[in-house]
């Protein structure tokens, strides 16, 4: 059975606004308790993209979850062009395709097992395929080329930082503590989808044949 549009509006709506939201805040360091050479505020917002893909997967399934990342996606890159920076908005539309594809895929393949474990597998996994891919195009020196291309000042952060004594650049030490609250965030995101799971029960397209 083919899902309407109208049915996952309000996904594709949540998945948007926290795509753009995070693509404004990952431009401003976390600077509370010496973590600004850890955190952007866009880490703390992000993760929630990956509750939101799999609640529209559990429900209406992988095809309509599909539907849901394509709209999310253009809505997204377009809204963030404005907000962000055109940079921005490459990186974070190619990071969101492939790490939300990923999720959708994975997602899919383990929904009938145990209530946890498709989505706690499937948004670790997808966060690690996001954080590399977002944090390399807007912001490692190897991209810069991408801000010549569109015309921008070059804003890569190569420069070093330091992170458990370890010299590194300031894009890496960001895309770790990126990863880390992904992962943190990824765990508490079990207590709203353990909660939504009984009013947000799978469709008849979804559900495991008897």
């Amino acid at each position: 059975m083919e899902v309407s549009l109208r049915a996952i509006t309000p996904f594709t709506l949540a998945m948007a606004f926290i795509v753009v939201v995070s693509n404004i805040l990952v431009q401003y360091r976390f600077e509370y308790f010496a973590l600004g050479e850890l955190l952007t505020w866009g880490a703390f917002t992000y993760p929630f993209a990956f509750l939101v893909n799999d609640l529209a997967n559990r429900q209406f399934g992988q095809s309509a979850a599909r539907r849901v990342i394509a709209v999310g996606f253009a809505l997204a890159v377009l809204l963030s062009i404005t907000f962000a920076s055109p940079r921005i908005a490459i990186a974070s539309g190619s990071a969101f395709l492939f790490a939300q594809l990923l999720d959708a895929g994975i997602f899919n393949r383990l929904r009938n097992g145990a209530w946890w474990r498709a989505p706690l597998i499937s948004t670790l996994l997808g966060s690690v395929i996001d954080t590399v891919i977002f944090f390399g195009l807007a912001f490692a020196p190897a991209f810069g080329f991408l801000d010549t291309a569109l015309g921008l000042e070059e804003q890569s952060l190569g420069f070093p930082a330091g992170i458990f004594g370890i010299a590194m650049p300031l894009y890496a030490s960001l895309a770790i503590g990126d990863f880390l609250v992904k992962v943190a965030i990824g765990l508490v995101s079990l207590v709203p989808y353990g909660a939504l799971i009984n009013v947000l029960k799978p469709g008849p397209a979804v559900r495991p044949a008897k």
